[in-house]
C-alpha cells in the first residue's frame, strides 16, 4: 500500500489491526465488504536475502477465513510455507515447478511498492 492509499482509506486516528503495519480498521472493513464478491487477501512482506517478515489474512463472504498468519521476526524462512503462499493457495494459486505461489502470481516482479504503483499493474 502506498502512503497515499493508506491515508485515503483510514479515518483520522484509525488504528492498525490484526498486527499489520499498514492495515487500518477502516480498510479492513472495506476489504471484508469486497470479499462478498469473491475471496481476497491482504498481505505485507519485507524481505532481503531470504530474511524477512510476512503477514497475511484472507476474507471470503465478508468474513475473515484465514489468519492472521505471520512470521513476525526477521529470520530466514521458506516462502513456500510462509503466510503469503498460504493465503495465495487459499485463493487458488498453484506454485510452478521452479517457484512458489509468490512467484506464480507475479509478486516477484517488483521489489518496492512504489515500483508496483508506477507500473500500473494491480
Amino acid at each position: 500500500m502506498t502512503d497515499e492509499l493508506v491515508d485515503a482509506v483510514a479515518d483520522d486516528g484509525d488504528a492498525r489491526v490484526l498486527g499489520f503495519q499498514r492495515l487500518s480498521a477502516g480498510f479492513e472493513g472495506i476489504l471484508a465488504g469486497w470479499s462478498v464478491a469473491g475471496p481476497l487477501t491482504y498481505v505485507e512482506a519485507e524481505h532481503f536475502g531470504g530474511v524477512g517478515e510476512q503477514r497475511a489474512v484472507v476474507w471470503a463472504d465478508g468474513d475473515l477465513v484465514l489468519g492472521p498468519l505471520d512470521v513476525p521476526v526477521k529470520r530466514w524462512f521458506s516462502r513456500s510455507v510462509g503466510p503469503v503462499s498460504q493465503a495465495l493457495r487459499r485463493l487458488g494459486a498453484r506454485r510452478g515447478i521452479d517457484g512458489d505461489e509468490f512467484d506464480a502470481v507475479g509478486l516477484d516482479r517488483y521489489r518496492w511498492t512504489d515500483d508496483w504503483a508506477a507500473s500500473g499493474v494491480a
